[in-house]
Protein backbone atom coordinates (compact mmCIF):
# COMPACT_ATOMS: atom_id res chain seq x y z
CA UNK A 1 0.00 0.00 0.00
CA UNK A 2 1.17 3.49 -0.74
CA UNK A 3 0.56 6.11 1.81
CA UNK A 4 -1.34 9.24 -0.07
CA UNK A 5 0.85 12.18 -0.36
CA UNK A 6 -0.56 14.39 3.48
CA UNK A 7 -0.47 11.02 5.18
CA UNK A 8 -4.15 11.05 5.57
CA UNK A 9 -6.35 8.20 4.08
CA UNK A 10 -10.01 9.82 2.35
CA UNK A 11 -13.50 8.88 2.28
CA UNK A 12 -14.39 9.02 -1.11
CA UNK A 13 -17.82 8.33 -2.99
CA UNK A 14 -17.42 7.19 -6.40
CA UNK A 15 -20.77 7.64 -8.68
CA UNK A 16 -20.70 4.32 -10.86
CA UNK A 17 -17.34 2.78 -10.47
CA UNK A 18 -17.93 -0.66 -12.94
CA UNK A 19 -17.57 0.97 -15.93
CA UNK A 20 -14.51 1.67 -17.92
CA UNK A 21 -12.51 4.42 -15.99
CA UNK A 22 -14.39 3.56 -12.49
CA UNK A 23 -12.54 0.53 -12.16
CA UNK A 24 -9.12 1.77 -12.41
CA UNK A 25 -10.22 4.64 -10.26
CA UNK A 26 -10.64 2.65 -7.26
CA UNK A 27 -8.13 -0.25 -7.74
CA UNK A 28 -5.64 3.00 -7.43
CA UNK A 29 -7.45 4.62 -4.37
CA UNK A 30 -8.00 1.71 -2.29
CA UNK A 31 -4.57 0.75 -3.25
CA UNK A 32 -3.60 3.76 -1.98
CA UNK A 33 -5.77 3.27 1.52
CA UNK A 34 -8.23 5.25 0.96
CA UNK A 35 -12.26 4.25 2.27
CA UNK A 36 -13.83 3.84 -0.92
CA UNK A 37 -17.72 4.13 -1.11
CA UNK A 38 -19.26 2.80 -4.54
CA UNK A 39 -23.12 4.40 -5.64
CA UNK A 40 -24.69 2.78 -8.22
CA UNK A 41 -27.39 0.83 -9.35
CA UNK A 42 -25.73 -2.81 -8.04
CA UNK A 43 -25.92 -4.74 -11.65
CA UNK A 44 -22.52 -3.92 -13.41
CA UNK A 45 -20.01 -6.35 -11.87
CA UNK A 46 -21.77 -6.91 -8.63
CA UNK A 47 -19.47 -7.90 -5.77
CA UNK A 48 -16.07 -6.60 -8.01
CA UNK A 49 -14.88 -4.57 -5.24
CA UNK A 50 -15.47 -6.63 -2.06
CA UNK A 51 -13.54 -4.03 0.26
CA UNK A 52 -15.40 -1.23 -0.85
CA UNK A 53 -18.85 0.04 0.89
CA UNK A 54 -21.62 -0.17 -1.67
CA UNK A 55 -24.49 1.84 -1.48
CA UNK A 56 -27.63 1.45 -4.02
CA UNK A 57 -29.62 4.21 -5.88
CA UNK A 58 -30.84 4.55 -9.30
CA UNK A 59 -30.24 8.32 -10.24
CA UNK A 60 -32.73 8.15 -12.74
CA UNK A 61 -35.54 8.36 -10.46
CA UNK A 62 -36.72 10.94 -8.31
CA UNK A 63 -35.68 9.46 -4.66
CA UNK A 64 -32.83 7.83 -6.83
CA UNK A 65 -29.69 9.72 -4.34
CA UNK A 66 -31.25 8.90 -0.79
CA UNK A 67 -28.95 6.85 -0.06
CA UNK A 68 -26.29 9.42 0.20
CA UNK A 69 -28.44 11.79 2.42
CA UNK A 70 -27.08 12.77 6.01
CA UNK A 71 -23.20 10.81 4.87
CA UNK A 72 -20.55 12.50 4.50
CA UNK A 73 -17.07 12.29 2.48
CA UNK A 74 -14.10 14.06 1.55
CA UNK A 75 -13.90 13.48 -2.23
CA UNK A 76 -16.96 12.30 -4.49
CA UNK A 77 -15.41 11.04 -7.87
CA UNK A 78 -18.44 11.35 -10.34
CA UNK A 79 -17.42 9.17 -13.68
CA UNK A 80 -20.26 8.34 -15.46
CA UNK A 81 -23.25 11.67 -15.49
CA UNK A 82 -24.09 13.26 -19.21
CA UNK A 83 -27.58 13.89 -17.38
CA UNK A 84 -27.52 17.03 -16.26
CA UNK A 85 -30.58 16.20 -13.75
CA UNK A 86 -28.40 13.84 -12.40
CA UNK A 87 -25.71 16.76 -11.29
CA UNK A 88 -29.13 18.68 -9.25
CA UNK A 89 -30.58 15.46 -7.92
CA UNK A 90 -26.99 14.92 -6.71
CA UNK A 91 -26.09 17.97 -5.57
CA UNK A 92 -28.86 18.31 -3.14
CA UNK A 93 -27.77 15.19 -1.43
CA UNK A 94 -24.58 16.07 -0.75
CA UNK A 95 -23.91 19.58 -0.75
CA UNK A 96 -22.38 20.42 2.47
CA UNK A 97 -20.93 17.21 3.01
CA UNK A 98 -18.54 16.91 0.68
CA UNK A 99 -15.07 18.93 0.72
CA UNK A 100 -14.51 18.02 -3.06
CA UNK A 101 -16.45 16.81 -6.27
CA UNK A 102 -14.97 16.12 -9.22
CA UNK A 103 -16.32 15.51 -12.00
CA UNK A 104 -15.36 14.05 -15.50
CA UNK A 105 -16.44 16.01 -18.15
CA UNK A 106 -14.97 15.85 -22.21
CA UNK A 107 -12.96 17.98 -24.41
CA UNK A 108 -16.34 17.66 -26.52
CA UNK A 109 -17.56 20.44 -24.52
CA UNK A 110 -15.38 23.15 -26.37
CA UNK A 111 -17.99 25.47 -28.74
CA UNK A 112 -15.91 24.88 -31.85
CA UNK A 113 -14.52 21.73 -32.39
CA UNK A 114 -12.82 22.73 -35.84
CA UNK A 115 -10.70 25.60 -33.76
CA UNK A 116 -6.95 24.44 -32.63
CA UNK A 117 -5.08 24.34 -29.15
CA UNK A 118 -8.16 24.87 -26.92
CA UNK A 119 -7.01 25.60 -23.18
CA UNK A 120 -9.46 25.20 -20.45
CA UNK A 121 -10.91 29.16 -21.01
CA UNK A 122 -12.04 28.04 -24.71
CA UNK A 123 -15.81 29.07 -24.89
CA UNK A 124 -18.11 26.55 -24.40
CA UNK A 125 -20.93 24.67 -26.05
CA UNK A 126 -24.71 26.47 -25.34
CA UNK A 127 -25.48 24.34 -22.59
CA UNK A 128 -28.32 22.18 -23.17
CA UNK A 129 -31.96 22.48 -20.96
CA UNK A 130 -31.77 20.30 -17.23
CA UNK A 131 -34.77 18.19 -18.79
CA UNK A 132 -37.57 17.53 -20.93
CA UNK A 133 -37.43 16.43 -24.25
CA UNK A 134 -35.14 18.97 -25.41
CA UNK A 135 -32.47 17.90 -22.76
CA UNK A 136 -32.61 14.25 -24.29
CA UNK A 137 -31.83 15.36 -27.71
CA UNK A 138 -28.99 17.21 -26.86
CA UNK A 139 -26.06 16.74 -27.89
CA UNK A 140 -22.99 14.98 -25.67
CA UNK A 141 -20.87 18.16 -25.50
CA UNK A 142 -24.02 20.32 -24.72
CA UNK A 143 -25.25 18.31 -22.05
CA UNK A 144 -21.30 17.82 -20.36
CA UNK A 145 -21.39 21.74 -20.13
CA UNK A 146 -24.56 21.93 -18.44
CA UNK A 147 -23.39 19.63 -16.07
CA UNK A 148 -20.15 21.47 -15.47
CA UNK A 149 -22.09 24.81 -14.79
CA UNK A 150 -24.20 23.23 -12.62
CA UNK A 151 -21.45 21.74 -10.81
CA UNK A 152 -19.44 25.10 -10.58
CA UNK A 153 -22.99 27.01 -9.27
CA UNK A 154 -23.38 23.93 -6.87
CA UNK A 155 -20.08 23.90 -5.45
CA UNK A 156 -17.69 26.64 -6.52
CA UNK A 157 -14.27 26.18 -5.77
CA UNK A 158 -14.98 22.96 -4.50
CA UNK A 159 -15.79 21.67 -7.89
CA UNK A 160 -12.97 20.24 -10.16
CA UNK A 161 -13.68 19.13 -13.53
CA UNK A 162 -11.62 17.15 -15.57
CA UNK A 163 -12.04 17.44 -19.54
CA UNK A 164 -10.27 13.81 -21.17
CA UNK A 165 -10.26 13.62 -25.05
CA UNK A 166 -9.56 10.12 -26.04
CA UNK A 167 -9.18 7.29 -22.76
CA UNK A 168 -7.57 4.02 -24.09
CA UNK A 169 -6.11 1.22 -22.68
CA UNK A 170 -7.52 -1.79 -20.79
CA UNK A 171 -11.07 -2.02 -20.54
CA UNK A 172 -11.75 -0.10 -23.31
CA UNK A 173 -14.87 -1.61 -25.53
CA UNK A 174 -14.54 1.31 -28.07
CA UNK A 175 -10.84 -0.19 -29.59
CA UNK A 176 -10.78 3.53 -31.07
CA UNK A 177 -7.21 3.44 -30.25
CA UNK A 178 -6.65 -0.49 -29.36
CA UNK A 179 -7.40 -1.04 -33.67
CA UNK A 180 -3.91 0.53 -34.23
CA UNK A 181 -1.75 -1.83 -31.84
CA UNK A 182 -4.34 -4.89 -33.03
CA UNK A 183 -3.63 -4.00 -36.89
CA UNK A 184 0.07 -3.32 -36.63
CA UNK A 185 0.36 -6.48 -34.93
CA UNK A 186 -0.92 -8.24 -38.18
CA UNK A 187 2.11 -7.11 -39.88
CA UNK A 188 1.42 -6.45 -43.94
CA UNK A 189 0.74 -2.95 -45.89
CA UNK A 190 -1.26 -0.55 -43.46
CA UNK A 191 -3.51 1.92 -44.53
CA UNK A 192 -2.30 5.21 -42.80
CA UNK A 193 -4.11 8.48 -42.32
CA UNK A 194 -3.17 11.72 -43.93
CA UNK A 195 -0.11 13.23 -43.02
CA UNK A 196 2.89 12.29 -40.36
CA UNK A 197 2.45 15.40 -38.65
CA UNK A 198 -1.52 15.85 -38.69
CA UNK A 199 -2.66 15.93 -34.76
CA UNK A 200 -3.20 12.80 -32.27
CA UNK A 201 -3.99 13.18 -28.55
CA UNK A 202 -5.17 10.18 -25.97
CA UNK A 203 -4.89 9.28 -22.39
CA UNK A 204 -4.12 6.15 -20.76
CA UNK A 205 -6.90 5.13 -18.41
CA UNK A 206 -4.31 4.85 -15.75
CA UNK A 207 -2.82 7.81 -15.79
CA UNK A 208 -5.75 10.03 -16.25
CA UNK A 209 -7.34 8.02 -12.53
CA UNK A 210 -4.22 7.89 -10.77
CA UNK A 211 -4.38 11.71 -11.16
CA UNK A 212 -7.49 12.55 -10.20
CA UNK A 213 -6.59 10.13 -7.32
CA UNK A 214 -4.08 12.49 -6.64
CA UNK A 215 -6.41 15.59 -6.85
CA UNK A 216 -8.11 14.33 -4.56
CA UNK A 217 -5.71 13.69 -2.22
CA UNK A 218 -4.51 17.11 -2.69
CA UNK A 219 -7.46 19.12 -2.75
CA UNK A 220 -6.76 20.32 -6.38
CA UNK A 221 -9.86 22.17 -7.32
CA UNK A 222 -10.63 23.77 -10.99
CA UNK A 223 -11.03 22.91 -14.79
CA UNK A 224 -8.34 20.86 -16.71
CA UNK A 225 -7.80 19.48 -19.83
CA UNK A 226 -6.73 15.63 -19.63
CA UNK A 227 -5.29 14.21 -22.53
CA UNK A 228 -1.42 13.44 -23.94
CA UNK A 229 1.04 12.87 -24.61
CA UNK A 230 3.31 15.86 -22.77
CA UNK A 231 4.14 17.09 -26.10
CA UNK A 232 2.86 17.99 -29.47
CA UNK A 233 2.33 14.46 -31.00
CA UNK A 234 1.36 13.73 -34.85
CA UNK A 235 -0.38 10.61 -35.93
CA UNK A 236 2.84 9.61 -37.77
CA UNK A 237 4.87 9.68 -34.09
CA UNK A 238 1.85 7.45 -32.77
CA UNK A 239 1.83 4.66 -35.27
CA UNK A 240 5.76 4.48 -35.40
CA UNK A 241 5.78 4.01 -32.15
CA UNK A 242 3.31 1.17 -31.80
CA UNK A 243 4.92 0.11 -34.85
CA UNK A 244 8.53 -0.13 -32.76
CA UNK A 245 6.83 -2.88 -30.36
CA UNK A 246 6.59 -5.27 -33.06
CA UNK A 247 9.24 -6.71 -34.71
CA UNK A 248 7.47 -7.80 -37.89
CA UNK A 249 6.96 -6.57 -41.63
CA UNK A 250 4.00 -3.99 -40.92
CA UNK A 251 4.44 -1.17 -43.29
CA UNK A 252 2.38 1.98 -43.41
CA UNK A 253 1.16 3.42 -47.24
CA UNK A 254 0.21 7.33 -45.99
CA UNK A 255 -3.38 7.69 -48.05
CA UNK A 256 -3.87 11.65 -48.39
CA UNK A 257 -7.23 13.13 -46.67
CA UNK A 258 -9.08 14.23 -49.79
CA UNK A 259 -8.62 10.75 -50.56
CA UNK A 260 -9.86 9.18 -47.59
CA UNK A 261 -12.96 11.25 -47.51
CA UNK A 262 -13.57 10.58 -51.10
CA UNK A 263 -13.72 6.87 -49.89
CA UNK A 264 -16.10 7.86 -47.02
CA UNK A 265 -13.61 7.06 -44.69
CA UNK A 266 -13.81 9.03 -41.30
CA UNK A 267 -11.57 10.73 -39.22
CA UNK A 268 -11.66 9.16 -35.19
CA UNK A 269 -14.23 6.33 -36.49
CA UNK A 270 -12.69 4.60 -39.54
CA UNK A 271 -8.92 5.95 -39.29
CA UNK A 272 -9.08 5.88 -35.15
CA UNK A 273 -7.31 9.40 -32.85
CA UNK A 274 -6.51 11.02 -36.27
CA UNK A 275 -8.00 14.11 -37.14
CA UNK A 276 -6.36 17.25 -39.21
CA UNK A 277 -6.92 20.50 -39.73
CA UNK A 278 -10.56 21.85 -40.75
CA UNK A 279 -11.82 18.84 -39.48
CA UNK A 280 -14.95 18.58 -36.52
CA UNK A 281 -12.94 16.48 -34.35
CA UNK A 282 -9.87 18.71 -34.68
CA UNK A 283 -10.04 20.03 -31.16
CA UNK A 284 -10.37 16.61 -29.30
CA UNK A 285 -6.46 16.31 -30.97
CA UNK A 286 -5.08 19.52 -30.15
CA UNK A 287 -6.19 20.50 -26.14
CA UNK A 288 -3.65 22.48 -24.12
CA UNK A 289 -2.84 20.83 -21.37
CA UNK A 290 -0.13 22.81 -19.03
CA UNK A 291 -2.11 23.72 -16.28
CA UNK A 292 -2.68 19.57 -16.06
CA UNK A 293 0.77 19.34 -15.99
CA UNK A 294 1.56 21.91 -13.32
CA UNK A 295 -1.48 20.03 -11.69
CA UNK A 296 0.70 16.66 -11.73
CA UNK A 297 -0.39 15.14 -14.56
CA UNK A 298 2.13 12.15 -15.57
CA UNK A 299 1.77 9.91 -18.80
CA UNK A 300 3.51 6.13 -18.91
CA UNK A 301 5.46 5.30 -22.09
CA UNK A 302 3.55 4.36 -25.50
CA UNK A 303 4.99 0.66 -25.46
CA UNK A 304 3.29 -0.01 -21.88
CA UNK A 305 -0.16 0.98 -23.14
CA UNK A 306 0.24 -1.23 -26.06
CA UNK A 307 1.39 -4.15 -24.17
CA UNK A 308 -1.03 -3.68 -21.78
CA UNK A 309 -4.17 -2.37 -24.19
CA UNK A 310 -3.32 -5.83 -26.80
CA UNK A 311 -2.93 -8.00 -23.45
CA UNK A 312 -6.47 -7.47 -22.51
CA UNK A 313 -7.50 -7.57 -26.62
CA UNK A 314 -6.42 -10.68 -26.59
CA UNK A 315 -8.09 -11.86 -23.94
CA UNK A 316 -11.93 -11.15 -24.96
CA UNK A 317 -13.88 -13.44 -25.98
CA UNK A 318 -13.01 -14.68 -29.99
CA UNK A 319 -16.45 -12.98 -31.69
CA UNK A 320 -15.76 -9.74 -29.82
CA UNK A 321 -11.39 -9.59 -31.44
CA UNK A 322 -12.94 -10.59 -34.16
CA UNK A 323 -15.54 -7.16 -34.72
CA UNK A 324 -13.73 -4.20 -33.07
CA UNK A 325 -15.67 -1.37 -33.15
CA UNK A 326 -13.38 1.19 -34.74
CA UNK A 327 -11.35 0.69 -37.73
CA UNK A 328 -11.88 -0.25 -41.39
CA UNK A 329 -11.91 -4.02 -41.85
CA UNK A 330 -9.60 -5.80 -43.59
CA UNK A 331 -11.88 -6.37 -46.81
CA UNK A 332 -12.48 -2.42 -46.85
CA UNK A 333 -8.56 -1.46 -46.24
CA UNK A 334 -7.93 -3.36 -48.92
CA UNK A 335 -9.84 -2.00 -51.10
CA UNK A 336 -9.30 1.52 -50.39
CA UNK A 337 -4.88 0.87 -50.82
CA UNK A 338 -6.21 -0.85 -54.23
CA UNK A 339 -7.95 2.23 -55.04
CA UNK A 340 -5.24 4.92 -53.97
CA UNK A 341 -2.12 2.45 -55.39
CA UNK A 342 -4.60 2.38 -59.07
CA UNK A 343 -4.71 6.14 -58.91
CA UNK A 344 -0.86 6.78 -58.43
CA UNK A 345 -0.30 4.50 -60.98
CA UNK A 346 -2.52 6.69 -63.39
CA UNK A 347 -1.24 10.08 -62.59
CA UNK A 348 2.50 8.42 -63.66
Amino acid sequence: MTTPRDGAPKSILVLGGTGYIGPHLVTHALARGHRVTLFNRGKTKPGLFPNAEQLIGDRNTPTGHDALKGRRWDVVYDLPTTNPEWIVNAAAALKGNVSQYVYVSSTGVYKDYTRSFPDETHPRMDQAPINGPDAAAASYGAKKSRCEQLLEAAFGDQATIVRPGLIVGPGDLTDRFTYWPVRIERGGEILAPGTLDDPAQWIDVRDLTEWMVRLGEQGTGGAFNAVGPRTTCGIGELLYGIKACFANDAHFTWVPQPFLTANKLRSWGDMPVWSYTGASTVAFCTSVIEKALAAGLTFRPLATTVRDALTWYHARPAEEQARLRAGVSPEREREVLAAWHAQQGKGS
